[in-house]
């Protein structure tokens, strides 16, 4: 992922300040010298979000039939940034009804060459507001703005750009079939990748004709209603695309009304399976992507070096906060020293603060509930016997923050070997060979992603053919390309976004 190079002040050995001395002996803090001190880099681009959001329903912004508003907290430093409108069981119905309204009218109608000049003009204007949109994604959401800059807005952008293309070749994409719409799909989206979520669920919608409602998360609605902005600009017909926020309830609501046809989810996997229980039955088409449990296996024959960096990119330069992020590092028993020394010196790196700073790696966890989750499930760790090695690096005083972390000792019954982490922790497990690897790694009820890192052609091709994960990378990690399929298997979920593959789960085929 591209980096930013930072401004640098006089080269001097830097020693971060330590936490408080109370460190049980698990608990062995990191302590480098050498570092570069960083000057200050805020970011240029000063975007103050708005007092207050409402709906967007049948092309218009309207306030919540209750009344009722919820604050949009800044992770970093938990002031409130805005008030979010509640979308309540009356407006749920609005926004499926102006759905509807749209698919039967306009655009339903419209041919599909044209549907494909809306999207190209979408992905336009977001890569003209792409620095006001990442600035946006980073007060809401927490992640360093070179995070949101460089990887969430282009990839946003290229996702409407991809699909657009498909709008009116939807023949090739279904050799011999007739691709028709769904109807009107209920999306609803997480927290961690709020714009890019949106793109991979709106534009392969709307190239295969149909409308859309969409929820974003309770705790990133901004750039959500952001976008809803663009999509007025762009003069997208009235109730093709509704956003409306809200908790748990609207999300329900939204799922379970008898106007939707297709439900699309990404979260977490107790929440999908409630949804498979709530369409079961039904003539609903479902797709969900939900949690992972990703495996990093580095061989002896790896470049160890780029496996680290590899590594370390996958899990604590967006914090953790994918659900593909490689959470479990499985390492040859003949490397292992040197690989834990490579991590240790290279997070004793990692810049953790303001994540409007472009030298920052690490920014704030999303919200409160989530950082006392990762405490948790690193306190766990250590219990069951792991041995934690932290970064001494000083933390904000306000906000929600967790130093990069990686926990040694780990066997497959720990907790963090076995539960979603989404945090920046990363767990160490030991193999002796090639099968043992897979047999390990395949061992939890996620199937996602993964990472392979070896010099012989054929030992990728032989791991990866056994690894039960729905996308495996080779040598690198965390590459997306809106033409690739992403999906999971067992209780990550089922069906693909992204390429063609996205596309099948918007159409009906005669």
């Amino acid at each position: 992922m591209p980096r930013t190079t930072a401004r640098r002040t006089k080269a001097v050995a830097v020693v971060a300040e330590s936490h408080p001395p109370v460190v049980p002996k698990s608990r062995r803090a990191l302590n480098f010298g050498g570092k570069w001190q960083y000057a200050p880099a805020p970011e240029a681009v000063v975007v103050k979000p708005d007092a207050q959001y409402e709906l967007f329903i049948g092309g218009a912004f309207r306030e919540p039939e209750s009344g009722v508003y919820f604050p949009s907290i800044n992770p970093a430093n938990e002031k409130p940034l805005a008030k979010i409108a509640h979308a309540g069981g009356s407006d749920v119905d609005a926004a499926v009804a102006a759905a509807r309204k749209a698919l039967n009218g306009p655009w339903g109608k419209m041919p599909a060459a044209e549907r494909g000049k809306y999207l190209y003009r979408i992905a336009r204007i977001i890569q003209e507001r792409s620095r006001e949109l990442a600035v946006l994604e980073t007060l809401d959401g927490g992640k360093p703005i070179k995070e949101s800059r460089d990887f969430d807005l282009p990839q946003t952008a290229a996702n409407f750009f991809y699909y657009a293309g498909w709008a009116d070749k939807l023949q090739y994409a279904f050799p011999g079939r007739t691709a028709r719409p769904v109807g009107v799909c209920g999306q609803v989206i997480p927290w961690n990748f709020p714009l890019l979520m949106a793109a991979w669920k709106i534009a392969p919608a709307l190239a295969c004709g149909n409308t859309v409602v969409l929820k974003p998360a309770e705790s990133t609605s901004i750039t959500a209603m952001h976008l809803a902005r663009i999509f007025q600009e762009a003069d997208l017909p009235a109730g093709v695309v509704n956003i409306i926020s809200g908790a748990g309830d609207t999300g329900r609501a939204l799922v379970e009304h008898p106007g939707v046809d297709k439900v699309a989810f990404t979260g977490s996997t107790e929440v999908g399976k409630l949804i498979a229980k709530a369409v079961a039955g039904t003539k609903k088409k479902l797709t969900l992507e939900l949690g992972g449990k990703a495996a990093h296996i580095i061989f002896e024959d790896a470049a160890i070096d780029q496996a680290v960096e590899g590594v370390i990119g996958g899990i604590f330069f967006n914090q953790g906060h994918v659900c593909c992020a490689g959470s479990r590092l499985f390492v040859q028993e003949g490397i292992y020293s040197a690989v834990i020394r490579r991590l240790r010196d290279r997070i004793a790196t990692l810049r953790v603060g303001d994540p409007l700073d472009k030298n920052t790696d690490i920014g704030a966890i999303n919200s409160r509930a989530q950082l006392e989750k990762i405490q948790s499930l690193v306190d766990a760790g250590v219990a069951e016997g792991g041995q934690l090695l932290q970064t001494s690096c000083s933390l904000p005083a306000k906000g929600y923050w967790f130093p990069p972390s990686v926990i040694t000792g780990v066997t497959a019954s720990h907790r963090v070997a076995q539960e979603e982490i989404f945090g920046p922790v990363l767990s160490v497990l030991t193999f002796r060979t090639p099968e043992e690897a897979v047999e390990r790694a395949n061992n939890t009820p996620y199937g996602l992603s993964a990472g392979v890192w070896t010099e012989k052609g054929s030992k990728i091709f032989k791991t990866i053919s056994k690894l039960r994960a729905g996308v495996v990378w080779a040598n690198t990690y965390n590459k997306f390309d809106p033409a690739s399929p992403f999906g999971g298997y067992k209780e990550s979920g089922f069906g693909r976004e992204g390429g063609v593959h996205g596309l099948a789960n918007y159409v009906r085929l005669e």
